[in-house]
């Protein structure tokens, strides 16, 4: 019977024997980086490329102190090292000590081509971003249905929001056909009126996932009128579809993030709200309230019948007070009245017997210079036929008609004679002043 060889010791054969060849423990390996990924040990995983085959390689920690730049996908190396295999898994891989840049690949010099050149016509811009709806219920996924990546969205989506409805396109990602199923895929959802769609994978290397990076599918990105997320690979996997699309999300599982509203969170925010909004239309309801009584106290203390009363019973009290002012200020006035025409009557009874001492005097002074006292004693008083008072011979001539009264009566008589004593008083004068010259002698 032919030996039985355990997996392990086959392994072990197949390590020793790469182990032994010279050529395999100093070897330089040309190709294009692809799946590169930064392990959190400080390790680096990634693989190495050509147009006909793959390798695995992987740059422990301690040999990174040699690596001059960041590793990226697309780039063209030269990786010098061993090829040796993994037991535990059964498969050989490049264990790279030193790597060194020779170039870019030919897919990443397609990446930066296409992009630059849509990013040149605009498509890329922020001001074609459609928002993304905060309570999307209606989503739509273009990816493939036994992918991983389907299952994380629906996990998700199960977790934050059981009511939303997602509706999946089963659409091929990877491969020569997977850039016109996708293109399907987004039309057919966009035609059906969903909220939000979800486009993308799961991870994978530059190769998986370059049907992302057709320009076919960025431009059926750009014209759908359904805002779009796109959600290909892992977080260090860039395509096309992310420049273009709305949002871009890290990965399937944070674009379910993104699209799916927590409904338990939303109903704790309803509540949130309804209690503030209850709070705060009970505070104004109060106060309108308050407001109403007060309008209401106002309105019946402006009431126009309130008013006519008050104003009545104001009217009456003013006439009332108007009426005891009245009496009592009548009652003074007939008291001062009185006073008054008692001390008037005084004092006209004082006058009065000043007046009749006064017209006592002036009546016994008046009837010693009485004209017809005079006459009455042999006088009598002249006039001219003018009645004009004759005071001198000069105002009289020779036949003039003249008046004299007397006591008793009066007498009309002509003027035959005119003596004057002008001469005889003028003589008396002179003979006075002789006598007073010889008494100063």
């Amino acid at each position: 019977m032919a030996s039985v060889y355990s997996v392990s010791q086959v392994n072990a054969y197949i390590k020793n024997m790469f182990a032994q060849d010279f050529a395999l423990n100093r070897i330089s390996i040309k190709g294009e980086v692809s799946n590169c990924k930064y392990h959190t040990s400080g390790h680096i995983y990634f693989t190495l490329k050509d147009r006909g085959a793959a390798i695995s390689a992987v740059m422990f920690a301690g040999s990174r102190k040699g690596l001059k730049f960041k590793l990226e996908e697309g780039q063209q190396v030269v990786a010098k090292g061993s090829v040796e295999v993994y037991e535990r898994d059964g498969r050989y891989q490049l264990y790279a000590q030193e790597i060194t840049k020779e170039g870019t690949g030919d897919l990443f010099e397609r990446f930066q081509k296409l992009r630059d050149e849509l990013e040149e016509m605009g498509m890329f811009s922020p001001e074609y971003k459609q928002p993304i709806p905060k309570f999307a219920t209606r989503i739509g996924i273009v990816t493939a249905s036994t992918g991983a990546a389907i299952q994380d969205i629906i996990n998700i989506s199960r977790r934050r929001n059981p009511y939303v409805q997602l509706i999946l396109y089963p659409a091929l990602v990877q491969g020569e056909n997977a850039k016109y199923s996708i293109i399907r895929g987004i039309k057919t959802l966009d035609a059906m009126g969903m909220d939000v769609l979800i486009v993308g994978r799961g991870g994978g290397s530059i190769e998986d996932l370059w049907a992302f990076n057709e320009e076919m599918v960025a431009r059926a990105i750009f014209e759908c009128d359904t805002p779009v997320i796109s959600a290909v690979g892992h977080e260090t996997d860039v395509t096309i579809a992310d420049y273009v699309a709305d949002m871009r999300a890290p990965t399937p599982s944070a674009a379910a993030e993104l699209a799916v509203f927590d409904y338990r969170q939303f109903i704790e925010q309803t509540e949130l709200y309804k209690n503030t909004l209850s709070k705060t239309f009970g505070r104004k309801l109060e106060r309108y309230r308050y407001q109403t009584e007060q309008f209401g106290l106002r309105l019946k203390f402006f009431d126009p019948k309130r008013q006519i009363r008050e104003n009545r019973q104001r009217l009456a009290d003013i006439e009332e007070k108007l009426r005891i002012l009245m009496i009592s200020q009548a009652e003074t006035d007939r008291k001062r009245a009185s006073e008054i025409r008692a001390v008037l009557k005084q004092l006209i009874d004082k006058q009065a017997v000043r007046d009749r001492h006064r017209l006592e005097l002036l009546s016994s002074r008046l009837d010693g210079l009485s004209p017809l006292k005079k006459i009455g004693g042999g006088y009598g008083f002249i006039t001219d036929k003018k009645e004009k008072r004759i005071e001198t011979v000069h105002q009289v001539k020779k036949g003039d008609t003249i008046h004299l009264r007397i006591r008793d009566g009066r007498i009309d008589a002509v003027v035959s004679e005119i003596t004057s004593e002008e001469l005889g008083i003028k003589e008396e004068k002179k003979v006075k002043k002789q006598e007073s010259k010889e008494t100063r002698k």
